[in-house]
């Protein structure tokens, strides 16, 4: 894959998602601003909401890692943030299931 800028690999990862999650019938809002501990807001046709960030794994160039981020703040567990992963290679989305 050729490179691409960090905040522009990103801002990919945030649009894949929302596609995604509109394709599994969830109503999607974004976060206006660029930074904060959510990405996005979903809400499921039953009227649940989910707390979403959008976390875009990257590769280590110099030693061909996939490095995967796995891990929310406290702020984020507090909220019930969900991470939501997307693998820019593939545009594979999956979210992360957190222990409690």
């Amino acid at each position: 894959m050729k490179h691409i800028e960090q905040n522009r690999l990103g801002d990919m990862g945030e649009h894949y998602a929302t596609t995604w999650l509109w394709d599994n019938g969830y109503e999607v809002f974004k976060n206006s601003g660029c930074t904060g501990a959510i990405d996005l807001i979903a809400r499921d046709n039953e009227g649940n909401i989910i707390l979403i960030d959008v976390k875009t794994d990257t590769t280590d160039n110099k030693r061909g890692i996939r490095r995967q981020k796995n891990c929310r703040t406290r702020e984020q567990i507090r909220m019930g943030v969900q991470l939501l992963r997307f693998n820019p290679e593939t545009r594979k989305l999956v979210f992360v299931e957190h222990r409690t």
